[in-house]
């Protein structure tokens, strides 16, 4: 049987017969791997630092949550263990109050084993609440024997992700390993309340919610859901001192990750997933024409969606770096897009611009804003399957007249499964623009100055894996007197080995930017996001991805989210610019 894996213009046909034989030869590898799937003993290389039982992990059998991992665990010297103990968190998700204790006793375990070593019989479902027996044998023949079984562990996760004091809407700068929370302020502080967030069923005393005088050395103690961990925090009125430029090395620190299955994606297919952030808030659009979904921006937790009043969903949504938001329409050719802007969740958007479709070609699924949108900015929509950008400045307020950039040294991209995404540099044109596409698995990114004479910046995945990667994913912006770029590398296949990543670049100056999209001198960071796609499967067609970059208003964060609708995965990561 052949599978059509797309449809796309004559020109492309190569790319599709490409497509058709990584899945023929997919279906040869999955046989050949299904072959030792009864197996529930996964074999490693052997490693000096560890032996015996690598990991155990344990996924439900039942549920919403059926074949998700709750938890892998990493025993120490596992040589000197008899009795294992997997600690199973109490709540799943983390941040629900959703217990485990009633799948203790259906959990199916898999264990991760050193080279030539075996447990017999072989594990299986297993009842967490009794002491499994089991006979291990190591790789010179020596056997023991051990148990496997399961508690419910509370967490230990006791610290504040955000605050916000009031009257006076003071953002609270949080220095983690300092424990300090930094209000950046000269004012009389002795009757202040607190709004906070902290990790997942945490306590926090005394009560922020009632007034407090935190002039001088206050303190919260926040305290694990355990009852056990405690942090100590000290508000002090305090400006932080920064480094003279960019993200400080080494302050990556993971926000959340979050499975899209669980927020409501059935048919990875139909979504084409971006993204936008408002104040405190990250959003999240799949694309499917169902209402954006808000998520505290330091914690991930889904508060609720969108009112999206007349606008329509079934495009992209992005935000500038002022706390403004666009969502648009998906405009085939000879309709009108339309895009609206809002700056609340919750309040309905206006139409901001319109613009009718006459390229012959889809457009709307991916948009892009650089600057102000109140005051000024450049906003950019970029057709499916062509060389062009849409572009309006913004000036005061107001967009300026549609003009149709083309990028004529440039081979046209494709359409959902391969578009590119177009962004402005900076409020200037003569900043010029950066993208990037699949292009038939060379994965080029472009900067091009002034918004011409695009020069390719960028190249595959020095691996031998561009065939397939997708870099169409990107954004850019300014940070701390610097600037950075964002691509994100979607896999097409995860199941194939081909994790998702997220490259970020020192932006400072565009045209110093060479290599490879995994290896060039200029990468700041590099973030593996997870792949969770689970008993839905992964997108077939239409893969599709973003990544969002954006300050804190405070200018002391700089946050990465990322979604995929391949990987199944929405995420977010923080980086600071404190001088420790």
């Amino acid at each position: 049987m052949e599978i059509e894996l797309c449809h796309e213009p004559a020109k492309h046909q190569h790319f599709k017969v490409m497509k058709k034989q990584f899945l023929y030869i997919g279906a040869f590898v999955a046989a050949l791997l299904s072959l030792g799937s009864c197996a529930e003993e996964e074999h490693v290389d052997a490693t000096a630092d560890r032996a015996g039982i690598s990991s155990l992990t344990a996924y439900f059998t039942s549920g919403t949550y059926v074949d998700k991992a709750v938890v892998t665990w990493q025993p120490q010297n596992s040589n000197d263990i008899t009795d294992y103990v997997i600690p199973v968190p109490w709540y799943y998700p983390e941040e629900s109050d959703n217990t485990t204790e009633k799948d203790m006793s259906q959990f199916k375990i898999v264990a991760t084993l050193e080279n030539n070593c075996k447990i017999d019989p072989p594990i299986t479902v297993l009842d967490l609440t009794q002491k499994n027996a089991f006979t291990y044998t190591n790789p010179y023949g020596e056997s023991k024997q051990i148990t496997i079984s399961g508690q419910r562990v509370k967490s230990s996760k006791c610290a504040i992700k955000s605050i916000l004091v009031q009257p006076g809407y003071l953002q609270g700068v949080i220095d983690e390993d300092k424990k300090t929370i930094s209000l950046l302020t000269a004012a009389d502080l002795s009757d202040m309340t607190a709004e906070v967030v902290l990790d997942p069923h945490a306590t926090i005393s005394p009560d922020p919610a009632q007034p407090h005088d935190m002039n001088d050395g206050f303190q919260f103690t926040v305290t694990a859901d355990n009852g056990t961990d405690k942090s100590v925090y000290k508000v002090i009125k305090h400006i932080p001192t920064k480094i003279p430029s960019g993200i400080r090395t080494g302050s990556e620190l993971k926000l959340f990750e979050n499975d899209m299955t669980m927020l409501g994606v059935a048919t990875p297919n139909n979504t084409h997933p971006t993204l936008a952030s408002i104040g405190s808030f990250v959003v999240l659009n799949l694309g499917d024409g169902s209402a954006p979904q808000y998520f505290r921006k330091v914690t991930g937790t889904k508060l609720g969606a969108i009112n999206l009043g007349a606008a329509k969903a079934d495009g992209a949504i992005t935000s500038d770096c002022a706390g403004n938001m666009l969502i648009c329409n998906y405009a085939a050719s000879g309709s009108t897009l339309n895009i609206y802007k809002t700056n609340d969740v919750t309040k309905a958007p206006e139409l901001f611009i319109s613009y009718a479709n006459n390229l012959g070609v889809d457009i709307g699924a991916r948009l892009h804003v650089q600057g102000d949108l109140a005051h000024d900015a450049i906003v950019t929509a970029t057709p499916n399957a062509c060389q062009n950008a849409i572009r309006w400045i913004v000036k005061d307020g107001k967009a300026g007249p549609a003009e149709n950039i083309l990028f004529g040294s440039v081979p046209a991209w494709g359409g959902l499964d391969g578009i590119s995404k177009v962004c402005a540099a900076g409020t200037d044109v003569k900043d010029g623009c950066v993208f990037s596409y699949y292009g038939d698995g060379n994965c080029p990114a472009y900067y091009a100055p002034a918004w011409s004479g695009a020069k390719q910046i960028l190249s595959a995945n020095s691996g031998g894996s561009g065939w397939g990667y997708n870099t169409g994913a990107a954004d850019i912006r300014a940070f701390n007197k610097n600037r950075y770029y964002a691509i994100y590398e979607m896999g097409y296949w995860p199941n194939w080995g081909l994790p998702g990543h997220v490259y970020i670049y020192d932006a400072g100056d565009l045209s110093s930017i060479s290599g490879n999209v995994n290896t060039s001198s200029a990468l700041a960071s590099i973030i593996s996001t997870p792949d969770l796609y689970g008993s839905v499967g992964y997108a077939g067609d239409n893969r599709f991805a973003d990544v969002l970059v954006t300050p804190s208003e405070d200018g002391y964060f700089l946050y990465v989210f990322y979604a995929s609708n391949t990987h199944l995965s929405f995420g977010g990561y923080q980086f600071d610019c404190f001088d420790k």
